[in-house]
């Protein structure tokens, strides 16, 4: 017997909730060992701050790995969150061809921009090295603005129509091996959510929930850290998919009598409701 395993691949900040501080603690309380690779370290998030410091840790990555396959660890998952440069793609690629097994799950979170633009920090070549490392997954989360930058599409805020989402998830069905799972899915101004589209199968699902307003820092982060988590305990896609959007909304609804927002959501007042939502299942064995 032994814990599930899940090496997460993310920066990590020291103020505001995302990539590893919101990662550590939902995969913990899902039972699950969360083993980190931080490919960067910041004083701070980059967004609403003043400014921030930041330490890259690229050449760091490779020898952890190599460590880690001394000790013949094994690992139920691989994920990965915001990489700051086209080498961290070439070292995770190659980071997922040594820790992966044939049982490994493998989720990619293709970070690159919101609002239908790019992020500064990247050059217009890395959405091209992003479906590279998508290649390499079994799972995909894409937000809309990513999944049309991988696409070579012009982006379009939503609303949008069913037909036009179906036709995004197909074609992001032949970037990865299993399951495309894209966010910020709406088809009117009250709700929002998420779709999911089965590689094998071409089963669509999606699921929504009362849209709130207000700009939400790390909410990516916390929905697919749910995912990961749903999906390592070997929940399917479908429960996978409400059980994030749900604990997403709960995280973002806790936050109201918060007046800094920017700073990140207060996904740690609702982590007691996680283990309900997740079904009452447990990472302690397997």
């Amino acid at each position: 017997m032994r814990q599930k395993r899940v090496a997460a691949v993310h920066d990590i900040s020291g103020l505001g909730k995302c990539s590893l501080t919101v990662a550590l603690p939902i995969l913990s309380v899902a039972g699950l060992e969360c083993c980190p690779i931080p490919t960067a370290v910041l004083s701070n998030h980059t967004g609403g701050f003043k400014d921030f410091t930041f330490k890259d840790l690229t050449e760091d990555i490779l020898p952890i790995v190599s460590r880690w396959k001394e000790e013949k660890l094994i690992f139920d998952a691989i994920y990965s969150g915001y990489l700051g440069s086209t080498r961290q793609v070439d070292i995770l690629i190659e980071t997922i061809k040594q820790l992966k097994s044939e049982k490994t799950l493998v989720v990619v979170d293709p970070v690159m921009g919101d609002n239908g633009c790019l992020y500064k920090s990247f050059s217009p070549e890395f959405p091209g090295k992003m479906r590279e490392l998508c290649q390499c997954a079994d799972v995909i989360t894409p937000n809309m603005t990513e999944a049309c930058l991988m696409l070579g599409e012009s982006y379009s805020p939503p609303p949008y129509n069913k037909d036009y989402i179906n036709s995004i998830l197909m074609k992001l069905g032949s970037l990865c091996k299993k399951t495309v799972v894209l966010t910020g899915v709406s088809f009117d101004k009250k709700a929002l959510g998420a779709a999911a589209l089965d590689v094998e199968t071409g089963a669509i699902s999606y699921c929504f929930n009362e849209k709130i307003e207000g700009m939400h820092h790390g909410t990516g982060d916390v929905f697919c850290s749910v995912l990961v988590s749903a999906l390592t305990l070997g929940r399917d896609i479908d429960f996978s998919l409400k059980a994030a959007v749900e604990f997403t909304c709960l995280s973002i609804e806790n936050t109201f009598d918060f007046p800094e927002l920017w700073y990140g959501v207060n996904f740690e007042g609702v982590l007691n409701r996680l283990d309900d939502i997740l079904g009452g299942i447990h990472g302690s064995t397997v």
